[in-house]
C-alpha cells in the first residue's frame, strides 16, 4: 500500500544506492533492525537514527558505514536504528518519492498521547513507531538523519530550546542551525518527551544533509554522525580521523536562525511564486507564494526560506520562514 499523493514527478538524478540492511534485521535488543552496542562502561546512551522516511538513504548509509568499519563506544552504550523499514525496503529508484512513507508520515507521530491512542488507525508507521518508542524515549542523546527533496545547502534542525543550539554548535558541523517546532501537522521524534524540556538533560539534533539522492548527502550523513558521536563522548576524539583523511570537512557556515513563522497549507491550490529551492534570503514584503486567493509574504527584514516542499496538500508544510539570531554571531 502507497499513498496516491506521493506519486508526483522526480526530477533529480538518483546517484545513491541503498545499501542492503537484510543482515541487520535480527538484533540483540529484540526490536527488528534496532542495534545496541554497549562498552561495558558508564556513560550515555547515544541513539543515531536512519530511514525515518523510507526514501532518504544517506542516514542509512551512514549506519552500514559504521557496522562494516565494526567501530565500538568506549564508553556508555549505542545503539543504531534503522526505522520505517517497510518503506524502505520498498524503494523503487526509477519512482523514488512514492516510498517517503507507506500510510502516513512515521516522523509526525511523536506528540503527546498519540503513540498511545488506541483508537487511530494502526497504520504501518503507527506500528513500527510504537516498536521502537521505548528505546527511543531511554536514551540521552539523539542524532535523526535526514535529506531533503531539493538541492539546498545542508541544515543542522536544533528544535525549540537553546540547550539544542548549543548542542549543534558543540557538534561543530559548518552547516547552517536552525531553531523551530516542527510542523503543525505532528511532532517530530527529535521533539519528542524530554529532548523537548527545558529541565531534561536529554538533547536530540535532526540533520538534513542534502538533496535526497545526492552522492554528497551520503558524505555529510557520515560526517555529521561522526562528529556527533565525538560530542557525545562515547567514542575516541579521534575516532574516524581516516575518514577526513578521505574527505574535506565541509563548510556551509554556522549561522543560527529561528523559525519565526510556519506555513501550513490550507487548500488544494496552494502555489509558489517561484521555484524555490531553500535557503533564498528574501526582502520583507516579497510575494512567496498563494494559498487559494491568500497571498503568502516574507514576514521579516531578512526571510530565510526553509525547505520549501514539493508536496503541496493541504494540512501540510509548504514552507518554513526565519530569521538569522544576530546574538550567535
Amino acid at each position: 500500500m502507497n499513498d496516491p499523493k506521493l506519486d508526483y514527478t522526480n526530477e533529480f538524478p538518483v546517484e545513491l544506492v541503498n545499501p542492503d540492511i537484510s543482515a541487520y534485521k535480527r538484533s540483540n535488543t529484540g526490536i527488528d533492525y534496532i542495534i545496541s552496542l554497549d562498552s561495558g562502561f558508564s556513560g550515555p546512551h547515544v541513539f543515531i537514527s536512519s530511514i525515518v522516511h523510507g526514501n532518504e538513504p544517506c542516514g542509512a548509509l551512514a549506519l552500514d558505514w559504521f557496522l562494516k568499519n565494526d567501530y565500538r563506544p568506549i564508553n556508555g552504550k549505542l545503539t543504531l536504528g534503522f526505522m520505517n523499514i517497510e518503506a524502505y525496503l520498498a524503494f523503487d529508484p526509477l519512482n523514488p518519492n512514492r516510498t517517503r512513507w507507506v500510510e502516513e508520515d512515521f516522523n509526525r507521530l511523536w506528540g503527546s498521547g498519540v503513540l498511545e491512542d488506541s483508537k487511530r488507525k494502526r497504520t504501518s508507521e503507527f506500528i513500527r513507531a510504537n516498536e521502537v518508542k521505548n528505546i527511543v524515549s531511554e536514551v540521552d542523546y539523539l542524532l535523526d538523519i535526514h535529506s531533503m527533496q531539493k538541492p539546498c545547502v545542508p541544515l543542522m534542525m536544533a528544535g525549540m530550546l537553546n540547550k539544542g543550539i548549543d548542542f549543534a554548535l558543540d557538534v561543530a558541523m559548518k552547516m547552517p542551525i536552525i531553531s523551530d517546532s516542527g510542523h503543525n501537522e505532528g511532532m517530530r521524534m527529535r521533539d519528542y518527551l524530554g529532548f523537548s524540556k527545558k529541565e531534561s538533560h536529554k538533547n536530540a539534533l535532526l540533520v538534513e544533509c542534502g538533496q535526497h539522492w545526492a552522492k554528497s548527502s551520503e558524505i555529510v550523513a557520515i560526517e555529521t554522525m561522526i562528529r556527533f558521536l565525538r560530542t557525545t563522548s562515547i567514542m575516541d576524539k579521534n575516532f574516524a580521523d581516516d575518514f577526513f583523511y578521505k574527505n574535506k570537512p565541509i563548510n556551509f557556515g554556522n549561522d543560527v536562525l529561528k523559525v519565526g513563522k510556519i506555513i501550513t497549507i490550507k487548500s488544494e491550490n496552494f502555489t509558489f511564486d517561484q521555484d524555490w529551492q531553500g535557503f533564498e534570503k528574501l526582502k520583507k514584503g516579497t510575494l512567496i507564494g498563494r494559498d487559494n486567493q491568500e497571498d503568502v509574504y516574507a514576514p521579516f527584514k531578512e526571510t530565510t526560506l526553509i525547505m520549501p516542499s514539493k508536496r503541496l496538500f493541504p494540512g501540510k508544510t509548504a514552507v518554513r520562514l526565519a530569521y538569522k539570531l544576530d546574538k550567535y554571531s
